[in-house]
């Protein structure tokens, strides 16, 4: 496909299977033009009845997605534009991650670094996800910044893990190892991270090859659960907290010690424990 047309992704297509490389120096941050590059891509392929897996993985090997980004503190109307054609009842955040769970391929994410706050939601709304001992991490750590999940991560979380393990996750606000994730239920599979790319590989691969309607059969029967009301419980949760002088305070502390650079992301957890409460 033309980068041009996405100009934070890298995508290609081989016999029936959609490989998608996010590519947003230096963390990819889920900033507006990386979430508009991937609603604008998967609502492309959501037609395209030749195209039966979509595989997401990251051009950085220590970042799949950092997080959403903190600096739109500052220009708190530049999603705006994402939220015209937004379905009722989710905003801008939790659209993507419906869009994802809605989507009719199947959708794998191979993760290989770290995934925090929104890219925690964007890993959980996914298919499957594999992760690479060693190497992958995924974390809630909004609470950090004084909010609260707001792009269904709270939603997602509950129903793979649990209740118990969801508040953990969201109040604990750690990154969480591969093997824990697994254990956990977070992810599929924790993998040695040199089996990983073969591992998903085969299995697109396998899964692409199925005989027509099995995919759609599937997906029929095992239904993404309706969670319209818990969002927009959440909703409200993050806009709460969002709307308070601490996550504001809370937020512009991150991002004067360092966080969306590369070293201040490597521990973006003890950076923002060290902010003063």
């Amino acid at each position: 496909m033309n980068h041009d047309a996405y100009p934070t992704l890298r995508v290609s297509r081989e016999d029936g299977i959609a490989r998608v490389t996010l590519d947003n120096p230096p963390v990819n941050v889920l900033n507006v033009a990386l979430m508009a590059d991937l609603r604008h891509l998967l609502t492309a392929l959501k037609s395209d009845g030749s195209l039966r897996v979509i595989v997401f993985d990251s051009a950085n090997p220590e970042f799949f997605i950092a997080h959403v980004d903190m600096s739109l503190i500052d220009t708190p109307d530049a999603f705006d534009k994402l939220a015209v054609d937004l379905p009722d009842g989710v905003n801008v955040f939790q659209g993507l991650g419906e869009l994802l769970r809605h989507q009719p391929q199947v959708t794998i994410v191979k993760l290989a670094g770290m995934a925090r706050g929104g890219g925690a939601e964007f890993v959980t709304a996914a298919d499957m996800t594999f992760a690479a001992i060693g190497r992958a991490g995924i974390g809630q750590i909004e609470a950090l910044m004084g909010i609260v999940p707001g792009g269904g991560g709270t939603q997602y979380l509950a129903g793979r893990v649990g209740r118990n393990r969801a508040l953990e996750a969201v109040l604990g606000a750690d990154l969480y190892d591969a093997e824990t994730a697994e254990r956990y239920g977070w992810v599929n599979r924790a993998v040695p991270a040199d089996e990983l790319d073969d591992l998903v590989d085969s299995l697109a691969r396998n899964i692409a090859a199925l005989p027509e309607g099995v995919i759609a059969a599937a997906k029929r029967a095992i239904v993404p659960e309706d969670l319209s009301e818990g969002l927009l419980r959440e909703h409200d949760a993050w806009a709460g907290q969002f709307a308070r002088p601490e996550a504001e305070r809370l937020i512009r502390g991150g991002l004067a010690h360092g966080a969306q650079t590369l070293d201040g992301e490597r521990d973006l957890e003890g950076l923002l424990r060290g902010l003063p409460v």
